[in-house]
């Protein structure tokens, strides 16, 4: 059940990683390029989670994956609130 469901979220971030490139190709816009790159590595880390059995994924190595998604999102959302409004 672990695997099942863990591939339901892993394709959930796959989805909404897609629907942030296909914004961005309309756009051009950099957060949503770097919102589809974070979760695209938020589906990498839950399908390395349902393949390796870790069992606490806190403690793994994989968290890493994680950690870098996050940071993409804090990094872009600082690089859109210094860079100011477009005009």
């Amino acid at each position: 059940m672990f695997e099942f469901t863990s591939g339901l979220i892993a394709m959930g971030f796959l989805v909404a990683g897609l629907v942030f490139l296909r914004y961005w190709r309309r756009t051009r816009d950099g957060l949503f390029a770097a919102f589809a790159a974070a979760f695209a590595l938020l589906s990498l880390n839950q399908t390395l989670l349902a393949f390796s059995r870790v069992p606490l994924e806190e403690r793994s190595p994989l968290y890493l994956l994680r950690l870098a998604a996050f940071a993409i999102i804090i990094a872009a959302i600082l690089a859109k609130n210094v860079s100011g409004p477009r005009r």
